[in-house]
């Protein structure tokens, strides 16, 4: 492995040259610059970061801990997320959470390990005793896509109350009465404000709110299946359902199939979260699409802005998701639309 002083025999400087160009810590020459890092591409130095932290005091580097599995964006999440990284300067360090607690808690504990800058976390459903760890320490993090109020760090997501209001009006203005509602985890705000969004919904639809038609607590496939399958029990079952994310999105439309019920005129689907195969099926998946590239990109600006200045308040940022219209509600689709009253809020 080559070394420092390997880099400035061949550049044909000393070695507190070569360690102010890699640590960008005093200026040096044009002509000096430019040997030292044609020295760095030929010997293959990468240095070592967690040596350089102690001295600088960071790594330049930000961790990202998600589940690979329970996040079907993940790819052009993190996608976003490294674009925007590497435009600052910091590299990105991938840890997967299993969408559990344990888990979660173990790729914190390697990525504080790695002596990260900064954390970019999405919360896995259950015990929240990591994310106020990191509220309670001071550790840089920001929470994406799942948002909790109840937890003093930076976040951002998609906006829920009035997208999910919009799901409700969508479905009363086709004609159904009965509207169930799949939620999602108890603890998480963006499922708090998909709870007000659709019983505000109802009201600006002279519907009424009957708690028999709503089911959920949780965020797989699953729990999908499950929560249809109770709502199809109601002496007068809902029409329509919505659904609190895609995972439980695809659990309700398998649970209707298996109950032989056509999706979009026995049973209208429609929910939160864009999905792979919304187009796929027949028919396609009405869905409330997050606006995964920009959910990224401001995760890193705000982890940036907190690693700038670790004093300033917490801040929530909410972005307007778009309804993709298809034919699982039943009725012709228009094309994508943004849906207003998203914006900033603080903690």
């Amino acid at each position: 492995m080559a070394t420092m002083e390997d880099v400035a025999k061949l550049a044909g400087v000393s070695i507190s040259t070569v360690s102010h160009v890699v640590n960008e810590t005093r200026p040096v020459a044009k002509s000096t610059l430019e040997r030292v890092r044609a020295a760095i591409e030929e010997t293959g130095y990468t240095g070592n970061a967690i040596a350089r932290s102690l001295v600088t005091g960071g790594t330049r580097s930000i961790g990202v801990a998600m589940s690979l599995l329970a996040n079907p964006h993940l790819a052009q999440l993190v996608h976003a997320i490294e674009a925007e990284a590497t435009a600052a300067g910091y590299q990105v360090l991938l840890g997967d959470t299993l969408d559990s607690e344990d888990g979660e808690r173990a790729t914190v504990r390697k990525l504080q390990a790695r002596r990260v800058d900064g954390m970019l976390l999405t919360p896995a459903p259950g015990d929240t005793a990591t994310l106020e760890m990191l509220a309670r320490t001071g550790v840089p993090a920001v929470l994406v896509d799942r948002v909790s109020h109840k937890i003093k760090l930076d976040q951002v997501g998609a906006e829920n109350i009035q997208s999910t209001s919009a799901l409700v009006s969508h479905l009363a203005e086709a004609g159904h009465r009965r509207i169930g509602f799949i939620s999602g985890v108890e603890w998480m705000g963006a499922s708090e404000e998909r709870t007000l969004g659709y019983r505000l919904g109802l009201g600006r639809a002279g519907l009424r709110w009957d708690s028999n038609l709503v089911a959920g607590g949780g965020a797989s496939p699953q729990d999908g299946v499950l929560a249809l399958r109770r709502l199809l029990t109601v002496p007068e079952r809902p029409t329509a359902v919505i659904t609190g994310n895609g995972a439980m999105t695809a659990g309700a439309y398998r649970e209707a199939r298996a109950h032989r019920l056509e999706v979009g005129r026995d049973l209208a689907i429609v929910g939160h979260d864009e999905v792979d195969w919304a187009e796929l099926v027949p028919p396609g998946i009405t869905t409330m699409a997050h606006p995964v590239d920009e959910i990224g990109r401001t995760a890193v600006r705000l982890l940036l802005a907190r690693l700038d200045d670790g004093e300033r308040p917490p801040e929530t940022v909410l972005l307007p998701p778009v309804l993709n219209h298809r034919g699982s509600c039943g009725c012709p689709a228009p094309a994508p639309t943004a849906v207003p009253g998203a914006g900033f809020a603080e903690l």
